[in-house]
Protein backbone atom coordinates (compact mmCIF):
# COMPACT_ATOMS: atom_id res chain seq x y z
CA UNK A 1 0.00 0.00 0.00
CA UNK A 2 1.34 3.41 -0.81
CA UNK A 3 2.46 5.68 2.06
CA UNK A 4 0.29 8.67 0.74
CA UNK A 5 -2.82 6.87 0.02
CA UNK A 6 -2.56 4.74 3.58
CA UNK A 7 -1.95 7.94 5.41
CA UNK A 8 -4.65 10.39 3.73
CA UNK A 9 -7.32 7.69 4.03
CA UNK A 10 -7.21 8.21 7.63
CA UNK A 11 -5.89 11.79 8.36
CA UNK A 12 -9.00 14.30 7.30
CA UNK A 13 -11.47 12.28 9.36
CA UNK A 14 -9.64 11.39 12.88
CA UNK A 15 -10.79 13.19 15.79
CA UNK A 16 -9.34 13.07 19.40
CA UNK A 17 -10.13 14.96 22.71
CA UNK A 18 -7.26 16.70 25.30
CA UNK A 19 -7.42 16.01 28.54
CA UNK A 20 -7.44 19.89 29.39
CA UNK A 21 -10.22 21.51 29.20
CA UNK A 22 -12.08 25.10 30.59
CA UNK A 23 -14.75 26.24 30.47
CA UNK A 24 -17.01 28.65 32.10
CA UNK A 25 -20.50 30.09 32.52
CA UNK A 26 -23.17 32.68 34.84
CA UNK A 27 -26.17 32.60 35.71
CA UNK A 28 -28.51 35.18 36.75
CA UNK A 29 -30.94 34.62 39.85
CA UNK A 30 -33.01 36.70 42.50
CA UNK A 31 -30.98 39.30 43.77
CA UNK A 32 -27.50 37.33 42.97
CA UNK A 33 -25.93 35.69 40.54
CA UNK A 34 -24.14 32.23 40.11
CA UNK A 35 -20.46 31.85 38.29
CA UNK A 36 -20.13 28.45 37.35
CA UNK A 37 -15.84 27.37 36.50
CA UNK A 38 -14.43 23.82 35.68
CA UNK A 39 -10.86 22.98 35.24
CA UNK A 40 -9.66 19.77 33.53
CA UNK A 41 -5.77 18.30 33.69
CA UNK A 42 -4.27 15.71 33.23
CA UNK A 43 -5.28 12.18 35.00
CA UNK A 44 -5.34 8.78 34.42
CA UNK A 45 -8.33 8.26 36.26
CA UNK A 46 -11.51 10.88 37.44
CA UNK A 47 -10.75 12.88 40.35
CA UNK A 48 -13.22 15.63 41.17
CA UNK A 49 -13.12 18.49 43.58
CA UNK A 50 -16.41 20.30 43.88
CA UNK A 51 -16.41 23.97 45.60
CA UNK A 52 -20.31 24.66 45.61
CA UNK A 53 -21.91 27.13 48.79
CA UNK A 54 -23.97 25.54 51.18
CA UNK A 55 -27.21 25.88 49.79
CA UNK A 56 -26.68 23.17 46.98
CA UNK A 57 -25.24 20.49 49.22
CA UNK A 58 -28.27 18.91 48.92
CA UNK A 59 -27.17 18.98 44.87
CA UNK A 60 -23.67 17.67 45.55
CA UNK A 61 -24.64 13.95 43.75
CA UNK A 62 -26.32 14.97 41.13
CA UNK A 63 -23.77 17.42 39.93
CA UNK A 64 -21.28 14.97 40.50
CA UNK A 65 -22.76 12.34 38.48
CA UNK A 66 -23.88 14.80 35.48
CA UNK A 67 -20.08 16.45 35.58
CA UNK A 68 -18.65 12.76 35.67
CA UNK A 69 -20.32 11.49 32.71
CA UNK A 70 -19.28 14.53 30.16
CA UNK A 71 -15.19 14.15 31.86
CA UNK A 72 -14.85 10.48 32.23
CA UNK A 73 -10.94 11.17 32.95
CA UNK A 74 -9.32 13.85 34.51
CA UNK A 75 -8.37 15.88 37.21
CA UNK A 76 -10.85 18.21 37.71
CA UNK A 77 -11.94 21.21 39.78
CA UNK A 78 -15.63 22.73 39.52
CA UNK A 79 -17.11 25.53 41.27
CA UNK A 80 -19.85 27.24 41.95
CA UNK A 81 -19.97 30.64 43.66
CA UNK A 82 -23.07 32.91 44.62
CA UNK A 83 -22.51 36.55 44.28
CA UNK A 84 -25.06 38.76 46.10
CA UNK A 85 -26.36 42.46 45.48
CA UNK A 86 -26.68 43.06 49.43
CA UNK A 87 -30.55 42.69 48.89
CA UNK A 88 -31.27 39.11 48.72
CA UNK A 89 -29.42 38.47 52.11
CA UNK A 90 -30.30 40.64 54.64
CA UNK A 91 -28.09 41.47 57.56
CA UNK A 92 -29.54 41.84 60.31
CA UNK A 93 -27.90 42.86 64.08
CA UNK A 94 -29.15 40.91 67.49
CA UNK A 95 -29.13 44.20 69.61
CA UNK A 96 -29.93 42.23 73.19
CA UNK A 97 -27.22 40.42 72.27
CA UNK A 98 -24.27 42.79 71.60
CA UNK A 99 -26.21 44.73 74.60
CA UNK A 100 -24.84 41.98 76.80
CA UNK A 101 -21.33 41.79 74.88
CA UNK A 102 -21.15 45.17 75.65
CA UNK A 103 -22.16 45.22 79.54
CA UNK A 104 -20.07 42.39 79.98
CA UNK A 105 -16.91 43.44 78.51
CA UNK A 106 -17.29 47.17 80.24
CA UNK A 107 -17.84 45.40 83.64
CA UNK A 108 -14.89 43.44 83.39
CA UNK A 109 -12.93 46.38 82.53
CA UNK A 110 -14.26 47.50 85.34
CA UNK A 111 -13.33 44.51 87.81
CA UNK A 112 -9.47 44.77 86.07
CA UNK A 113 -9.13 48.37 86.63
CA UNK A 114 -8.38 49.27 82.88
CA UNK A 115 -9.70 51.38 80.88
CA UNK A 116 -11.99 50.82 78.09
CA UNK A 117 -10.67 49.50 74.70
CA UNK A 118 -11.61 52.38 72.17
CA UNK A 119 -12.40 49.79 69.88
CA UNK A 120 -14.91 48.21 71.83
CA UNK A 121 -17.84 48.58 69.66
CA UNK A 122 -15.90 46.97 66.83
CA UNK A 123 -15.15 43.71 69.23
CA UNK A 124 -18.58 43.83 70.35
CA UNK A 125 -19.52 42.85 66.41
CA UNK A 126 -17.24 40.02 66.18
CA UNK A 127 -18.66 38.27 69.25
CA UNK A 128 -20.60 34.81 67.85
CA UNK A 129 -24.31 35.52 66.96
CA UNK A 130 -23.74 39.76 67.19
CA UNK A 131 -24.73 39.81 63.07
CA UNK A 132 -27.62 37.97 61.53
CA UNK A 133 -28.17 36.81 57.86
CA UNK A 134 -30.83 35.48 56.12
CA UNK A 135 -30.61 31.99 55.19
CA UNK A 136 -28.98 31.14 51.99
CA UNK A 137 -31.71 29.06 50.47
CA UNK A 138 -31.87 28.68 46.70
CA UNK A 139 -35.40 28.47 45.01
CA UNK A 140 -36.62 25.90 42.73
CA UNK A 141 -35.93 28.47 39.25
CA UNK A 142 -32.44 29.24 40.67
CA UNK A 143 -31.16 25.89 40.73
CA UNK A 144 -32.77 25.22 37.02
CA UNK A 145 -30.58 28.36 36.27
CA UNK A 146 -27.86 27.21 38.15
CA UNK A 147 -27.84 23.56 36.59
CA UNK A 148 -28.33 25.47 32.98
CA UNK A 149 -24.75 27.06 33.60
CA UNK A 150 -23.59 23.78 35.27
CA UNK A 151 -23.96 22.39 31.50
CA UNK A 152 -22.97 25.41 29.46
CA UNK A 153 -19.65 25.24 31.49
CA UNK A 154 -19.52 21.66 30.76
CA UNK A 155 -19.98 22.22 27.03
CA UNK A 156 -17.59 24.64 26.58
CA UNK A 157 -15.17 22.91 28.45
CA UNK A 158 -15.80 19.83 25.62
CA UNK A 159 -15.31 22.74 23.12
CA UNK A 160 -11.90 23.06 24.56
CA UNK A 161 -11.02 19.87 24.39
CA UNK A 162 -11.58 19.44 20.47
CA UNK A 163 -9.93 22.48 20.16
CA UNK A 164 -7.09 20.87 21.39
CA UNK A 165 -7.26 17.69 20.67
CA UNK A 166 -7.13 19.22 17.01
CA UNK A 167 -3.77 20.41 17.46
CA UNK A 168 -2.70 16.89 19.51
CA UNK A 169 -4.23 14.63 16.39
CA UNK A 170 -1.91 16.70 13.71
CA UNK A 171 1.09 16.38 15.68
CA UNK A 172 0.28 12.84 16.27
CA UNK A 173 -0.10 12.69 12.46
CA UNK A 174 2.71 14.13 11.32
CA UNK A 175 4.84 11.01 13.49
CA UNK A 176 2.65 8.21 12.58
CA UNK A 177 3.97 9.55 8.79
CA UNK A 178 7.45 10.00 9.39
CA UNK A 179 7.48 6.20 10.62
CA UNK A 180 5.51 4.43 7.28
CA UNK A 181 8.22 6.86 5.13
CA UNK A 182 11.10 5.31 7.14
CA UNK A 183 8.95 1.88 7.12
CA UNK A 184 9.50 2.48 3.40
CA UNK A 185 13.25 3.19 3.38
CA UNK A 186 13.83 -0.19 4.97
CA UNK A 187 12.08 -2.08 3.03
CA UNK A 188 14.17 -0.46 -0.21
CA UNK A 189 17.38 -1.44 2.09
CA UNK A 190 16.28 -5.60 2.67
CA UNK A 191 16.90 -6.53 -0.45
CA UNK A 192 20.65 -5.28 -0.52
CA UNK A 193 20.84 -6.57 3.11
CA UNK A 194 20.35 -9.94 2.30
CA UNK A 195 22.34 -9.91 -0.68
CA UNK A 196 25.63 -8.44 1.14
CA UNK A 197 25.12 -11.11 4.31
CA UNK A 198 25.08 -14.23 1.46
CA UNK A 199 28.58 -12.54 -0.30
CA UNK A 200 30.03 -11.91 2.94
CA UNK A 201 28.93 -15.46 4.31
CA UNK A 202 30.16 -17.34 0.75
CA UNK A 203 33.29 -15.22 1.24
CA UNK A 204 34.00 -16.21 4.68
CA UNK A 205 33.23 -20.26 3.67
CA UNK A 206 35.70 -19.98 0.64
CA UNK A 207 38.20 -18.30 2.68
CA UNK A 208 37.88 -21.27 5.49
CA UNK A 209 37.98 -23.85 2.52
CA UNK A 210 41.44 -22.39 1.00
CA UNK A 211 43.19 -23.06 4.48
CA UNK A 212 44.13 -27.02 4.24
CA UNK A 213 44.17 -28.09 7.53
CA UNK A 214 40.42 -27.13 7.71
CA UNK A 215 38.40 -30.00 7.40
CA UNK A 216 35.86 -30.17 4.09
CA UNK A 217 32.20 -29.16 5.41
CA UNK A 218 29.53 -30.69 3.98
CA UNK A 219 27.91 -28.31 0.80
CA UNK A 220 24.59 -29.50 1.57
CA UNK A 221 24.25 -28.97 5.28
CA UNK A 222 26.57 -25.79 5.02
CA UNK A 223 23.81 -24.32 2.16
CA UNK A 224 20.91 -25.04 5.26
CA UNK A 225 22.37 -23.66 7.80
CA UNK A 226 22.89 -20.48 5.34
CA UNK A 227 19.26 -20.76 4.98
CA UNK A 228 18.22 -21.09 8.68
CA UNK A 229 20.51 -17.95 9.28
CA UNK A 230 19.12 -15.96 6.51
CA UNK A 231 15.55 -16.80 8.19
CA UNK A 232 16.51 -15.50 11.32
CA UNK A 233 17.71 -12.27 9.86
CA UNK A 234 14.29 -11.73 7.80
CA UNK A 235 11.99 -8.61 8.85
CA UNK A 236 9.50 -9.19 6.29
CA UNK A 237 6.58 -10.42 9.34
CA UNK A 238 7.67 -7.43 11.73
CA UNK A 239 7.35 -5.20 9.09
CA UNK A 240 3.65 -6.57 7.36
CA UNK A 241 2.57 -6.28 11.39
CA UNK A 242 4.11 -2.55 12.17
CA UNK A 243 2.35 -1.78 9.09
CA UNK A 244 -0.89 -3.00 10.34
CA UNK A 245 -0.69 -1.51 13.67
CA UNK A 246 -0.22 1.93 12.41
CA UNK A 247 -3.23 0.81 10.10
CA UNK A 248 -4.67 0.23 13.44
CA UNK A 249 -3.54 2.83 15.60
CA UNK A 250 -5.37 5.39 12.65
CA UNK A 251 -8.34 3.22 12.56
CA UNK A 252 -9.06 3.83 15.99
CA UNK A 253 -7.56 7.32 16.29
CA UNK A 254 -10.58 7.96 13.68
CA UNK A 255 -13.42 6.31 16.06
CA UNK A 256 -16.09 8.56 17.30
CA UNK A 257 -15.35 8.14 20.70
CA UNK A 258 -11.71 9.23 22.15
CA UNK A 259 -9.45 6.41 22.96
CA UNK A 260 -6.36 7.29 24.54
CA UNK A 261 -5.60 4.27 26.52
CA UNK A 262 -6.58 1.96 23.28
CA UNK A 263 -4.26 4.12 21.60
CA UNK A 264 -1.55 3.74 24.10
CA UNK A 265 -1.75 -0.28 23.77
CA UNK A 266 -1.51 -0.22 20.37
CA UNK A 267 2.18 2.22 20.18
CA UNK A 268 3.16 -0.51 23.00
CA UNK A 269 2.69 -3.34 19.80
CA UNK A 270 4.54 -0.73 17.24
CA UNK A 271 7.39 -0.51 19.69
CA UNK A 272 8.06 -4.21 19.41
CA UNK A 273 7.94 -4.71 16.10
CA UNK A 274 10.23 -1.82 15.64
CA UNK A 275 12.99 -3.19 18.11
CA UNK A 276 12.57 -6.85 16.95
CA UNK A 277 13.64 -5.33 13.68
CA UNK A 278 16.25 -3.30 15.00
CA UNK A 279 17.98 -6.47 16.19
CA UNK A 280 17.11 -8.49 13.74
CA UNK A 281 18.72 -5.90 11.01
CA UNK A 282 22.22 -6.56 11.38
CA UNK A 283 22.46 -3.70 9.23
CA UNK A 284 24.07 0.17 10.21
CA UNK A 285 21.70 1.98 7.74
CA UNK A 286 18.68 0.32 8.93
CA UNK A 287 19.56 0.21 12.38
CA UNK A 288 19.93 3.89 11.92
CA UNK A 289 16.72 4.14 10.86
CA UNK A 290 14.97 2.17 13.56
CA UNK A 291 16.35 5.00 16.02
CA UNK A 292 14.31 7.71 13.79
CA UNK A 293 11.24 5.32 14.54
CA UNK A 294 11.80 4.57 17.84
CA UNK A 295 12.65 8.66 18.48
CA UNK A 296 9.11 9.30 16.47
CA UNK A 297 6.95 6.33 18.70
CA UNK A 298 8.48 8.25 21.54
CA UNK A 299 7.13 11.85 20.77
CA UNK A 300 3.71 9.91 19.92
CA UNK A 301 3.62 8.43 23.79
CA UNK A 302 4.22 12.08 24.94
CA UNK A 303 1.40 13.28 23.37
CA UNK A 304 -0.97 10.26 24.48
CA UNK A 305 -0.47 11.26 27.63
CA UNK A 306 -2.75 14.41 27.01
CA UNK A 307 -5.75 12.50 25.49
CA UNK A 308 -8.40 11.52 26.78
Amino acid sequence: MARAIFFSKFAKKAMILSMTGYGRSTATLAGRKALVENKVLNSKQLDLNLKIPASLRDKELEIRTRVAQRLERGKADLSITLESSGEALPVKINRLLAKSYYKELTSLTDVLGAPAPPDILSQVLRMPDVMETGRDELAATDWESISNAVDHAMEQMVSFRQQEGKILQDDILIHIERILSLHEKIGKLEGSRIIAVKERLNREFSRYLEDSANPVPDQNRFEQELIYYLEKLDITEEKVRLEKHCSYFLNTLNEAESQGKKLGFITQEMGREINTIGSKANDAEIQRLVVEMKDELEKIKEQLGNIL
